[in-house]
């Protein structure tokens, strides 16, 4: 393969190379907007879906958990496994924050 001919693979994977592969998008927290650009398969409907059902059951406690939503199939899930968080945005498998030191012992009373 020549030069000539590998220029047009080459631009036509840089320009569609950021359509392959969403942001990570925290479902209890974004709006409808940005589930819909952030999820494959997720358009304008089904995240205002997703919105709906957040704000009428509180936070989802896990990514299974959009399945409930009308519309959302497990198969859909699965698929944008990778790019759902719940809470802080941190990657699945980042190490977990440190634990808060504990308290200081109260003093004794004075007698």
């Amino acid at each position: 393969m020549t030069l000539k001919n590998l220029l047009p693979t080459l631009a036509a994977f840089l320009l569609l190379a950021p359509l392959v592969h969403a942001e990570p998008v925290n479902v209890n927290t974004a709006d409808a907007a940005s589930l819909a650009k952030a999820l494959n398969g997720v358009g304008p409907a089904k995240a205002r879906a997703i919105v709906a059902y957040r704000d009428k059951n509180g936070p989802f406690k896990s990514v299974d958990q959009l399945a409930m939503v009308e519309g959302i199939s497990q198969k859909l899930i699965d698929k944008n496994r990778g790019d759902i968080r719940l809470g802080a945005d941190k990657p699945a498998g980042a190490a977990p924050a440190p634990a808060a030191a504990p308290a200081a012992k109260p003093a004794k009373p004075v007698s």
